[in-house]
């Protein structure tokens, strides 16, 4: 079996932190060089596409954990892109085995490809109607990893023309995919919600990687304190414990991430630096996960999550938590959070409260949690693809 991973959204991100689907596509990329079965690559890039041999991908994610893409090419500067991702663009151009314009696409495609090939696509990118004929033509099985679909059920927190961006884009999954891979019964539901009609689905959970926790980056804060971890965006929903601080919750405040877009009311309140808040980003993995593992507490008051890592990963450390009272959550970790909804303020400051009662009394520990593997990820997805 010939594997074909698309791997155009990590590209067009080089040299970024790696978000939630990005790590999803970084996962795939690096379990399927550990597979005994032929392995290519396709990037979607400025200039066409480019196709990876084994080798061409693991010097990709080589790349991606080590840095130091090389410099732009001439091609590179004839348009205005990050350096980065133009310096990575050119080296992936000379490590290819081929490379084309895109009305060339489906010659490249058939002169290096078996027929039969399986596609997998994990980052929600690149699955357009040029690229589905250049496979159908392949004879090609394709698979679309579905992390949720939020930008049709809140497209209130959502950029301008990102709506109708992803509604086409699940419309072609639902129209010309074999096979819906769902990181969750939750986003399995919902797509039949929006589909008229939905390919064979499979629901394979996300893996976790346990956190590794570093040393604890020191700061104006003290103990107790509270970590809550997301882009600052709307639907992060950080004005409620901007609210709640207002009101003179006793514990500091570690507002982890940077800032999303769209979220200028909540900016403003940050930048007038409101007492025992502290906004800190751009830190390394190791320094969130030692400050979630100190905190009294993990608060995430998100209006809507498909999968929703922070959490998760929250809970492997064994920190309480409250959250919004989602069904993903009541899905991925049971009764180990506490939930309450984001319109009643005031449960949410009862229940800090409480966790505060219980850090000062030592009960700050939370019920053991063992996350889903990367490992039972792939032993379902690959029996299908």
């Amino acid at each position: 079996m010939t594997r074909l991973l698309d791997l155009s959204r990590l590209v067009s991100r080089a040299g970024r932190p790696l978000t939630g689907v990005d790590r999803v596509e970084f996962a795939w990329l690096d379990h399927l060089l550990t597979v005994d079965t032929p392995l290519f690559g396709l990037v979607r890039s400025a200039f066409g596409y480019i196709l990876l041999d084994r080798a061409g991908c693991a010097r990709l994610r080589d790349r991606i954990t080590q840095g130091g893409w090389g410099a732009p090419d001439r091609l590179s500067r004839l348009k205005r892109m990050d350096p980065i991702r133009a310096g990575a663009e050119a080296e992936l151009r000379r490590i290819a085995i081929a490379r084309t314009l895109s009305p060339g696409l489906p010659r490249m495609l058939r002169r290096h490809l078996p027929r039969g090939v399986h596609y997998i696509n994990t980052g929600h990118t690149n699955f357009t109607r040029r690229l589905i004929r250049a496979l159908d033509r392949l004879g090609a099985r394709k698979a679309v990893l579905i992390h949720d679909t939020i930008p049709l059920d809140h497209p209130e927190y959502q950029r301008d023309g990102t709506v109708e961006t992803f509604r086409s884009f699940l419309a072609r999954v639902g129209e010309h995919a074999d096979l819906i891979l769902c990181n969750s019964h939750q986003t399995e539901r919902d797509l039949h919600r929006h589909l008229p009609q939905v390919p064979e689905t499979l629901v394979t959970p996300l893996g976790v990687d346990l956190p590794q926790p570093g040393t604890a980056p020191e700061g104006p804060w003290t103990r107790p304190y509270f970590v809550t971890l997301g882009t600052i965006e709307p639907r992060k929903n950080h004005a409620l414990l901007l609210d709640l601080w207002e009101q003179g919750i006793d514990a500091d405040l570690l507002i982890l991430g940077n800032r999303g877009w769209e979220n200028h009311a909540t900016f403003a309140r940050l930048d007038a630096h409101p007492p025992r808040v502290h906004e800190i980003a751009d830190l390394p993995d190791e320094a969130v996960f030692a400050l979630i593992r100190d905190a009294a507490g993990f608060l995430f008051p998100s209006f809507a999550e498909g999968y929703g890592l922070p959490p998760i990963e929250a809970a492997s450390l064994g920190v309480p938590i409250l959250c919004n009272n989602l069904g993903i959550y009541r899905e991925t970790l049971g009764d180990i959070p506490a939930y309450a909804d984001v319109q009643n303020v005031y449960l949410w400051h009862k229940t800090i409260g409480q966790m505060i009662a219980d850090y000062h009394a030592g009960r700050k520990q939370s019920p053991e949690f063992a996350p889903p593997t990367w490992a039972a990820h792939f032993n379902t997805a690959l029996t299908r693809i």
